[in-house]
């Protein structure tokens, strides 16, 4: 059906709350604050850390950079690898790989992070590019990110990508560049939240994402 599928890779790929939260945990008690629900916690789980920081937490552009460095320390340090893929998402990409789609990752993690994290799981194998910023940006903007993928491969006719995200902020932005998406329950975001955000298919476990992709 489509000759490229863009992952997302935090709650799409892998279980990544793990280790996420337990950085953001780190930061915050430097600053005394605690996460107090699992509202709160899975909030934190898609946005730049620049935009949690200061949205979530009113951290202006000084405070919001030094606690990146604090959740740095912590992720950087073992954290980022506390990520295990979702249960069945290998045998799907492997399935998606073999019927002659290309696959790539499309993520809001630091390049140099995804790669490593990506190669860490055991998902290297299937897909050919990994896409994420070449450095910490304050702004959310997937739809940069998208747009640098297609550019990348080369990609001339829209009609033939899809992207695959948990969360709203992978939804709007296919929907800004043009292309279909494929949002997943399984995630961190919620159906109410995919549809609302204008997703073209939802997709409740990795298996169903093989029938809106090949």
């Amino acid at each position: 059906m489509f000759k490229y599928a863009f992952f997302d890779l935090d709650g799409t790929l892998t279980q990544s709350e793990f280790g996420i939260l337990a950085s953001f945990r780190y930061a915050l008690d430097k600053y005394g604050i605690k996460l107090n629900s699992r509202e709160e916690e899975l909030r934190l789980i898609g946005p730049p850390l620049y935009n949690s920081f200061t949205d979530f937490f009113g951290f202006d552009e000084e405070k919001a950079t030094e606690a990146i460095k604090y959740y740095r320390e912590y992720y950087t340090a073992g954290g980022m690898f506390d990520a295990p893929p979702y249960e069945g998402i290998k045998e799907v990409l492997g399935k998606i790989k073999d019927s002659g789609v290309k696959l790539i990752v499309v993520t809001s993690k630091p390049q140099i992070y995804a790669v490593d994290v990506v190669k860490h799981v055991g998902l290297s194998e299937y897909f050919d590019r990994v896409v994420g910023p070449l450095e910490e940006s304050k702004v959310s903007n997937k739809s940069f990110l998208i747009k640098r993928a297609i550019e990348e491969e080369g990609i001339t006719d829209l009609a033939n990508v899809v992207m695959v995200g948990d969360r709203r902020y992978d939804i709007e932005a296919a929907n800004d560049v043009g292309v279909k998406s494929v949002g997943v329950t399984y995630g961190y975001g919620s159906h109410e939240e995919l549809s609302n955000a204008g997703a073209t298919y939802i997709a409740d476990s990795p298996q169903d994402i093989l029938s809106f992709v090949v």
